[in-house]
């Protein structure tokens, strides 16, 4: 009978370890249930707050692809602006460049005119000379009519008063 109390102490032991083992798992699972729970929740939270921020984000995107479509459709239609007035300005330019290529040869038969131009120049201070001595010639002969006009006129005043006229 002891081989029977022997395994019957075994069994008991072994079922008390396991009964050990089930409380302690169970207090361990408590344990884990005020983790987890409590985690899990947060979790949901968190994945429900960035899916509202990612649908939010494609919502955003969704509304700056169509504002940029639009911009580029502006874009595009003031470039068309742009090149046309580019055009507009090449034509212009090479106006320009021939206006200038022919004040450029206007120029140059110009410049023999300057020599003849120089002449001139002196030509006509010769003759603002000329006419300067002229004046002062003039001056001396009305200076000299004046001494002439006083030396006369006193004796023919004289005379004047025997005269019957």
């Amino acid at each position: 009978m002891s081989n029977n109390n022997d395994a019957t102490d075994v069994v008991a032991d072994a079922n008390a370890g396991y009964a050990r083992l089930s409380e302690v798992f169970e207090s361990s699972a408590k344990r884990w249930e005020l983790i987890v729970y409590p985690s899990l929740f947060a979790f949901i939270i968190l994945a429900a707050y960035g899916f509202y921020l990612i649908y939010n984000l494609a919502k955003d995107v969704h509304y700056l692809a169509i504002s940029v479509d639009t911009n580029m459709q502006l874009v595009a239609g003031n470039m068309q602006s742009v090149s046309n007035n580019m055009s507009q300005l090449t034509a212009n330019v090479r106006a320009m460049t021939v206006t200038m290529d022919s004040i450029d040869n206007r120029v140059a038969i110009l410049e023999p005119m300057l020599s003849n131009l120089d002449s001139m120049d002196n030509a006509i201070q010769s003759m603002t000379y000329a006419t300067h001595t002229m004046g002062q010639a003039t001056q001396y002969m009305q200076t000299d009519m004046s001494r002439l006009n006083h030396n006369i006129g006193r004796p023919m005043s004289f005379m004047n008063a025997f005269m019957p006229w």
